[in-house]
């Protein structure tokens, strides 16, 4: 049986591959990927916007960025995991860049993600929090 400092260990592990996953899936336009890495009651929370709530919201979102290419990258600062709950401070640098060529929109900030265990998958469930614009 792992210790309970393995465990932890191994919870920061599991969410550092959850930021990694989803970077990797988002750039390659992998929608249904990154809707298998959040809860369905997930809550995006991103300055001046209204609270983007559950998978559909986000999909949509998404759907409205097809044109566009994704390259992120995230820093991590800080993961500190409370038995069943996570967070996660990222630095977070976004590219959109248009398809059909042109300049990049850049968007770059410090992110909070709040995760949740269950099953003994770590997932971004009620929020999520992004840089503004």
């Amino acid at each position: 049986m792992p210790s309970e400092g393995n465990t932890y260990m191994d919870d920061e592990q599991a969410i550092e591959n959850l930021i990694a996953t989803w970077l990797s899936a988002s750039k390659a336009g992998d929608t249904e990927t990154v809707l298998g890495l959040m809860s369905d009651d997930v809550v995006f929370l991103v300055c001046g916007q209204p609270p983007m709530r559950g998978k559909e919201a986000f999909a949509a979102g998404q759907a409205a960025l097809k044109d566009l290419e994704i390259d992120a990258t995230s820093e991590i600062q800080e993961i500190k995991v409370v038995g069943d709950w996570a967070y996660v401070w990222t630095h977070l640098s976004v590219a959109f860049r248009p398809r059909s060529g042109g300049a990049a929109n850049k968007r770059a900030g410090n992110t909070l993600s709040i995760l949740r265990k269950q099953e003994g998958n770590w997932w971004r469930p009620p929020l999520r929090r992004f840089p503004a614009g």
